[in-house]
Order: C-alpha cells, then sequence, then structure tokens
C-alpha cells in the first residue's frame, strides 16, 4: 500500500475539520512533509486554542470561519473530516474547483502498511469491531484497532508495518470520501434506517455503505448478513469472495448459529468456532457480532482455537447494554450506544425484565413506530428527553402506548424511573437517538447516565 508519503510531499492540503480525526489527519500530513491548512467553519473558535491541540514543532497554516475562493485556488489536496457533510457550499465549491476531496479513512490507507480488516453496519460496528481487535491481538503482535470506535486512523497509519493488521470501523460517514479504500476482509454486519439527515434517502445510505467492498476483487472476503435482505442481494454483485453468516438458518456455506454452536460450513467440512455459553455476551444481536468476528478473522487466517479463546474472554463494550448497578431490587443498564431505533430495538429484546425506558435526544429524522411496536409489554414507562421527546411521545400514543413522561435533563429522567420503579424491574437508557445537543457525544451521555444512577445511592 504505502502510497501516499511521496505523492504529498510540497503539496498544499485542507484539513476541514479541527476535531480528533482533523488533527490527526494534519499531523499524518505534516509528517508526509505537505504544507497543511487546518481550516473549521465555526468562527468562534481561537486561533490558538486549535494550534494548542497540534505538535509544538507544527507550521500548519490555520483558517477559521470562511473559507474564500482564493484559499480554494491554491489548493491541492482537501481531506474531510467524517463530521463534515459533502453538500455544503465551502465542499461543492472546492469540487467544482476540481480539488479532489478525500476523507481522513483514504489518507491514513495510503500512508499506511498491512492487512486491513474493515467493518461498517447500521448496528454493531462497536462490539463486533472491539471483538475482532481482540482475537487478531491473540494471534499476532502488530495490531492496531482504528476508525470509528474513537482512535483515529491517521494517529497509527505511521506505525503500520506490512506485517501488521489494522482493524478498523467505518461508519457511512467515512465511506462517502474513501477512493482506493481496499480491505483484505470487510464485513457490513446489517443497514437499517439511520442518518437520513446526511444520507437523505436509503438507496444512497446503501450505496454508501457498500462502498466498503467497491475496491475488493475476488482475492478478498465480504462478510454479510444473510437475514439482511439488502445484503442478500447485494452478495450477487459484491466483487469479494462473499461469507454469509445467518443467525436464523443452516446455509449451505457460510456461517450459522446451530443450537448452541457457532458453525462455518464450507464445502463438505462444518468447523465449530464457538459455543454460544462460553461467551460472555448476551442476546442474538450479540451471536451475530460474534459470527461476523469469527467469520472475519477464519478467513484471514486465524486458528479456530485462538478464535474460541478470544471471543470466549471479550465482554461487552462500554455504553451498549452495560450493566452499571443494582439498586433497592432494580437493575439499571446503560445502552447510550443505541442511537438510532434499530439499535434500541435490540437494547429492550435484551431485557428480562419490566422495563423502565429512557429515550429521546437529536432528531435524526428516523421514524419510531417499530421501535415501540417492539416493546412487547416489557415497557411500565418511556421517560422522554430532548429535541425528539415530544415527536416519541406522539408515536407512542399513535401506536396505542400511552405511559409516557416528559423530562427536562436526563438526570431527572433517572430520578422518574428510580421512583417509579419496583424491585425487579430494570431502568435501561436506550434513546434510540444521537445525543448532539445535549451531550458531546454517546460516550459522554452513557458516562452521566451511570454517575446518576450512582449518585441514587448516596
Amino acid at each position: 500500500m504505502s502510497l501516499g508519503k511521496k505523492e504529498l510531499q510540497g503539496k498544499r492540503v485542507l484539513v476541514f475539520g479541527s476535531g480528533i480525526s482533523g488533527i490527526g489527519a494534519a499531523k499524518l500530513l505534516e509528517a508526509a512533509e505537505a504544507q497543511v491548512v487546518l481550516y473549521d467553519g465555526n468562527e468562534k473558535l481561537e486561533i490558538e486554542a486549535v494550534r494548542g491541540k497540534l505538535p509544538e514543532a507544527s507550521s500548519c497554516e490555520i483558517i477559521l470561519g470562511e473559507l474564500t475562493d482564493q484559499v480554494i485556488s491554491t489548493l491541492d489536496l482537501a481531506v474531510m473530516s467524517p463530521g463534515v457533510p459533502l453538500d455544503i457550499p465551502p465542499v461543492e465549491r472546492m469540487q467544482a474547483a476540481g480539488v479532489p476531496v478525500w476523507g481522513e479513512v483514504e489518507l491514513a490507507y495510503r500512508m499506511s502498511e498491512g492487512t486491513v480488516l474493515a467493518i461498517t453496519g447500521t448496528n454493531g460496528k462497536t462490539t463486533t469491531t472491539a471483538l475482532l481487535g481482540e482475537i487478531m491481538k491473540a494471534y499476532t503482535d502488530s495490531v492496531f484497532v482504528v476508525g470509528n470506535i474513537g482512535n483515529p486512523y491517521t494517529e497509527a497509519a505511521l506505525s503500520m508495518t506490512e506485517d501488521s493488521y489494522t482493524v478498523a470501523e467505518i461508519s457511512s460517514f467515512q465511506l462517502e470520501t474513501a477512493h482506493t479504500f481496499a480491505p483484505h476482509v470487510s464485513a457490513i454486519l446489517n443497514i437499517t434506517e439511520d442518518h437520513l439527515n446526511r444520507h437523505h434517502t436509503m438507496a444512497e445510505y446503501i450505496r454508501v455503505k457498500e462502498l466498503i467492498a467497491a475496491n475488493q476483487t475476488k482475492d478478498d472476503y465480504c462478510i454479510l448478513n444473510y437475514e439482511d435482505e439488502e445484503l442478500r442481494g447485494f452478495g450477487s454483485r459484491c466483487p469479494a469472495k462473499v461469507v454469509f453468516f445467518s443467525s436464523q438458518r443452516k446455509l449451505e456455506e457460510g456461517v450459522y448459529l446451530d443450537g448452541t454452536s457457532i458453525v462455518f460450513k464450507k464445502e463438505a467440512e462444518e468447523i465449530e468456532l464457538v459455543r454460544t455459553e462460553e461467551l460472555k455476551l448476551l442476546g442474538q444481536h450479540n451471536y451475530e457480532n460474534v459470527m461476523a468476528a469469527a467469520a472475519m478473522a477464519y478467513c484471514a487466517g486465524v486458528p479456530r482455537e485462538i478464535i474460541r479463546k478470544a471471543a470466549s474472554a471479550f465482554r461487552a463494550v462500554a455504553h451498549r447494554i452495560e450493566f452499571v448497578e443494582e439498586i433497592d431490587g432494580v437493575a439499571y443498564y446503560n445502552d447510550s450506544k443505541g442511537t438510532n431505533p434499530d439499535a434500541a430495538i435490540k437494547g429492550i429484546q435484551a431485557m428480562n425484565r419490566p422495563t423502565l425506558l429512557i429515550g429521546g435526544g437529536y432528531d435524526k429524522e428516523s421514524s419510531y413506530e417499530e421501535w415501540i411496536q417492539s416493546f412487547d409489554g416489557k415497557v411500565k414507562y418511556l421517560v422522554l428527553i430532548g429535541q425528539t421527546r415530544e415527536k416519541i411521545e406522539q408515536a407512542a400514543h399513535d401506536c396505542g402506548f400511552y405511559q409516557t413522561i416528559l423530562a427536562d435533563s436526563l438526570e431527572e429522567a433517572v430520578k422518574i424511573c428510580a421512583e417509579k420503579a419496583q424491585k425487579g424491574d430494570a431502568v435501561l437508557l436506550s434513546p434510540a437517538c444521537a445525543s448532539w445537543g445535549q451531550f458531546d457525544n454517546y460516550e459522554q451521555r452513557g458516562d452521566c447516565f451511570k454517575e446518576y444512577v450512582r449518585k441514587l445511592q448516596k
């Protein structure tokens, strides 16, 4: 790989966005001896505060606020942070001027070496990426777990060698600006409605997700969920060798759940990879995550016994149906990573007690009826917060669910649930919405929830 270093030397490159991804991209470009312009449209930021995120020796030019045509005319390349939409005027003006637009994943891929294993999907990405990372670390020494999981790909790129394995969680936002990115093993876990405020239509969202396999060949592998109709169709036109996984049926070839065994069937051979009773992960959605990670590892050449041991030792990631405390016989669970209705459906399906559910947040233009219909008699109260609270309440009432309470904050929602819960109940934060507006990210929202729950003990 490593196409980029010489190609970028002396080039004038604009990095769009001064968050974690943007700073990582700027550092990587400076290491490649590019002339870097770090740009952020937020004119309220202070140049010195942005400069403080960069290394002391950095010679980055920093521009805040307006991006002028004069600056655009000097650029050889723009590198986008994933949070920046491509249909805003400054980006459209760069594209109209013929400036190539890469994402930070494209930049890191071109500047790094080794074997890439990449995961996308609406839900389950973080758990699958973290698990695959642990399997690969049990197999070999040089492993980097990067991407949407919180470790910028750009930060690690220069440390990678041809013997390295990169396990990357890749979002749809990152795939929009990938051009040559070609993992040896990719996976699309599922595709359900999400991020329509960015992609506008489901057809476009699906198209972008499928880009993870666009540059693969028949020497590569793509792991797909057989139970997802879109992905089953994609299997016939995917350029890589397709390996399906299924939690619902035995497959002629692929990975499936056979009772309590996760089995990889290849031609006439059936290989048991792991048994569900050995796992510390709960719920069918997690068994699907294990199938995907195990299939990816197996296709990358990892022996079955290493896969089994690493999968058996793996614990759930923070903020995904994470047990917090039991207080007065009430169990509290943090599922702050349930940032869309489909993820939140998985959260409520994993509950095995009567549940008081906290939902709501930033509006990504999702519909909530299917989530509410999945309550299946388990939800005693739905306590709603954030920008979407009235919209979700209306959807609940339209579905015949009237046990809704509006709260002004997450802390107030936790207190309401604690007052109304009885011994043997669960309180679940599983918002079905993004955290923005009230919180910086879902991690901060989950951490605040845990703090408010622990305060109840005092």
